[in-house]
Protein backbone atom coordinates (compact mmCIF):
# COMPACT_ATOMS: atom_id res chain seq x y z
CA UNK A 1 0.00 0.00 0.00
CA UNK A 2 1.11 3.42 -0.66
CA UNK A 3 1.35 6.38 2.18
CA UNK A 4 -1.64 8.01 0.39
CA UNK A 5 -3.54 5.15 1.35
CA UNK A 6 -2.76 4.69 4.58
CA UNK A 7 -3.96 8.24 5.04
CA UNK A 8 -6.84 8.06 3.20
CA UNK A 9 -7.94 4.78 5.64
CA UNK A 10 -6.53 6.61 8.66
CA UNK A 11 -8.80 9.64 8.07
CA UNK A 12 -12.46 7.98 6.92
CA UNK A 13 -11.51 5.51 10.23
CA UNK A 14 -11.64 8.56 11.94
CA UNK A 15 -14.36 10.39 10.26
CA UNK A 16 -16.35 7.20 11.00
CA UNK A 17 -15.33 6.95 14.49
CA UNK A 18 -16.02 10.36 15.56
CA UNK A 19 -19.99 10.37 13.56
CA UNK A 20 -20.67 7.25 15.28
CA UNK A 21 -19.71 8.96 18.86
CA UNK A 22 -21.20 12.04 18.27
CA UNK A 23 -25.14 12.96 19.11
CA UNK A 24 -27.21 13.21 16.51
CA UNK A 25 -28.45 17.03 15.31
CA UNK A 26 -32.12 16.31 15.42
CA UNK A 27 -34.65 14.77 17.57
CA UNK A 28 -35.23 11.09 18.21
CA UNK A 29 -38.68 9.75 18.61
CA UNK A 30 -38.48 8.80 22.17
CA UNK A 31 -37.17 12.69 22.86
CA UNK A 32 -40.04 15.51 22.81
CA UNK A 33 -39.96 18.27 20.39
CA UNK A 34 -39.01 21.47 22.09
CA UNK A 35 -42.28 24.01 21.37
CA UNK A 36 -40.47 26.77 22.37
CA UNK A 37 -37.64 26.64 20.00
CA UNK A 38 -39.82 25.96 16.36
CA UNK A 39 -40.14 28.38 13.74
CA UNK A 40 -42.30 30.93 14.18
CA UNK A 41 -43.11 30.22 10.14
CA UNK A 42 -44.58 26.52 12.08
CA UNK A 43 -46.93 27.99 13.32
CA UNK A 44 -49.58 28.83 10.76
CA UNK A 45 -51.91 31.71 11.10
CA UNK A 46 -55.43 31.22 10.04
CA UNK A 47 -58.71 33.30 10.13
CA UNK A 48 -60.88 30.94 11.87
CA UNK A 49 -57.81 29.95 14.00
CA UNK A 50 -58.12 34.28 15.21
CA UNK A 51 -61.35 34.55 15.16
CA UNK A 52 -64.59 32.60 17.61
CA UNK A 53 -67.79 33.02 17.20
CA UNK A 54 -70.41 31.91 19.64
CA UNK A 55 -74.37 32.12 19.33
CA UNK A 56 -76.50 32.99 22.02
CA UNK A 57 -79.76 30.84 22.80
CA UNK A 58 -82.87 32.85 21.78
CA UNK A 59 -86.56 32.18 22.84
CA UNK A 60 -89.34 33.17 19.97
CA UNK A 61 -93.34 32.87 21.07
CA UNK A 62 -95.42 31.36 18.30
CA UNK A 63 -96.44 34.10 16.00
CA UNK A 64 -93.41 36.20 17.84
CA UNK A 65 -90.20 37.62 17.24
CA UNK A 66 -86.24 37.61 19.08
CA UNK A 67 -83.20 39.08 18.45
CA UNK A 68 -80.83 36.61 18.11
CA UNK A 69 -77.34 37.41 19.26
CA UNK A 70 -73.56 36.06 17.72
CA UNK A 71 -70.93 36.87 20.07
CA UNK A 72 -66.88 37.33 18.41
CA UNK A 73 -63.87 36.96 20.19
CA UNK A 74 -61.40 38.73 18.13
CA UNK A 75 -57.84 37.48 20.06
CA UNK A 76 -55.53 40.52 20.96
CA UNK A 77 -53.70 41.91 18.47
CA UNK A 78 -56.14 41.08 15.09
CA UNK A 79 -58.79 42.39 13.87
CA UNK A 80 -61.49 41.70 11.51
CA UNK A 81 -63.21 44.46 8.99
CA UNK A 82 -66.31 45.84 10.05
CA UNK A 83 -69.55 45.71 7.97
CA UNK A 84 -69.30 47.73 5.73
CA UNK A 85 -65.48 47.58 5.45
CA UNK A 86 -63.76 51.04 3.95
CA UNK A 87 -62.73 49.92 1.09
CA UNK A 88 -64.38 47.94 -1.52
CA UNK A 89 -61.27 45.59 -1.80
CA UNK A 90 -61.76 44.54 1.57
CA UNK A 91 -62.98 41.63 3.15
CA UNK A 92 -66.38 42.38 5.68
CA UNK A 93 -67.53 40.28 8.24
CA UNK A 94 -70.55 38.61 7.04
CA UNK A 95 -73.17 36.71 8.86
CA UNK A 96 -75.20 34.46 7.13
CA UNK A 97 -78.72 32.54 7.92
CA UNK A 98 -80.17 30.08 7.00
CA UNK A 99 -84.13 30.01 7.74
CA UNK A 100 -85.89 26.99 9.36
CA UNK A 101 -89.12 25.23 9.39
CA UNK A 102 -91.35 27.68 10.83
CA UNK A 103 -88.66 30.61 11.53
CA UNK A 104 -87.90 33.59 9.11
CA UNK A 105 -84.68 35.77 9.50
CA UNK A 106 -84.26 38.91 9.21
CA UNK A 107 -81.49 41.47 8.28
CA UNK A 108 -78.30 41.18 10.11
CA UNK A 109 -77.63 44.26 12.40
CA UNK A 110 -74.03 45.11 12.52
CA UNK A 111 -72.15 46.68 15.53
CA UNK A 112 -70.43 50.21 15.34
CA UNK A 113 -66.95 49.55 14.02
CA UNK A 114 -63.61 50.84 15.80
CA UNK A 115 -61.60 53.43 13.41
CA UNK A 116 -58.07 52.48 13.49
CA UNK A 117 -55.55 53.98 11.93
CA UNK A 118 -52.73 51.02 10.41
CA UNK A 119 -49.11 51.78 8.94
CA UNK A 120 -50.80 50.18 5.62
CA UNK A 121 -53.54 51.89 4.77
CA UNK A 122 -53.81 55.74 3.82
CA UNK A 123 -56.42 56.50 6.28
CA UNK A 124 -58.55 54.99 9.42
CA UNK A 125 -59.82 51.82 8.59
CA UNK A 126 -63.28 50.17 10.28
CA UNK A 127 -62.71 47.24 12.34
CA UNK A 128 -64.12 45.15 14.79
CA UNK A 129 -61.49 43.85 17.79
CA UNK A 130 -61.90 42.21 21.28
CA UNK A 131 -65.56 40.91 21.90
CA UNK A 132 -68.34 42.21 18.80
CA UNK A 133 -71.84 41.28 18.68
CA UNK A 134 -73.55 40.27 15.71
CA UNK A 135 -77.74 40.70 15.96
CA UNK A 136 -80.44 39.77 13.62
CA UNK A 137 -84.25 39.29 14.25
CA UNK A 138 -86.10 36.01 13.94
CA UNK A 139 -89.43 35.93 13.33
CA UNK A 140 -91.60 32.63 14.22
CA UNK A 141 -94.81 31.59 12.72
CA UNK A 142 -97.88 30.95 14.91
CA UNK A 143 -98.37 27.48 13.20
CA UNK A 144 -94.70 27.22 14.11
CA UNK A 145 -94.17 23.41 15.66
CA UNK A 146 -92.95 24.40 19.58
CA UNK A 147 -89.58 22.99 20.78
CA UNK A 148 -85.97 23.19 20.48
CA UNK A 149 -84.20 23.74 16.96
CA UNK A 150 -81.01 25.04 15.82
CA UNK A 151 -80.54 27.70 12.87
CA UNK A 152 -77.32 26.74 10.74
CA UNK A 153 -75.67 30.12 10.34
CA UNK A 154 -71.73 30.65 8.79
CA UNK A 155 -69.52 33.86 9.53
CA UNK A 156 -67.40 34.83 6.86
CA UNK A 157 -64.14 36.92 8.58
CA UNK A 158 -60.83 37.69 7.23
CA UNK A 159 -58.67 38.33 10.52
CA UNK A 160 -55.54 40.78 10.46
CA UNK A 161 -52.51 42.21 12.45
CA UNK A 162 -50.52 45.17 12.68
CA UNK A 163 -49.14 44.49 9.63
CA UNK A 164 -50.64 41.56 7.28
CA UNK A 165 -53.80 40.24 6.25
CA UNK A 166 -54.83 35.94 6.43
CA UNK A 167 -56.43 34.29 4.03
CA UNK A 168 -60.27 34.55 4.56
CA UNK A 169 -61.89 31.82 6.13
CA UNK A 170 -65.67 30.55 7.17
CA UNK A 171 -66.66 29.50 10.48
CA UNK A 172 -69.84 27.23 10.38
CA UNK A 173 -72.10 27.31 13.71
CA UNK A 174 -75.97 26.70 15.20
CA UNK A 175 -78.25 29.02 16.32
CA UNK A 176 -79.92 27.37 19.22
CA UNK A 177 -83.79 28.40 19.20
CA UNK A 178 -86.93 27.54 21.40
CA UNK A 179 -89.96 28.43 20.27
CA UNK A 180 -92.61 28.81 23.12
Amino acid sequence: MTRITYIFFACFLALSTSAACSKPASNSASEPANAATAAPSAQRITSEGVVKAAAKSVEIPAGGSAEAVVRLTIQNGYHVNANPPTYPYLKATVLELSPSEGVSVGNVIYPQAVDRKFAFAEKSLAVYEGETDLKVLMRADKTAKKGERSIPARLRIQACDEQVCYPPGAIELQVPVNLK
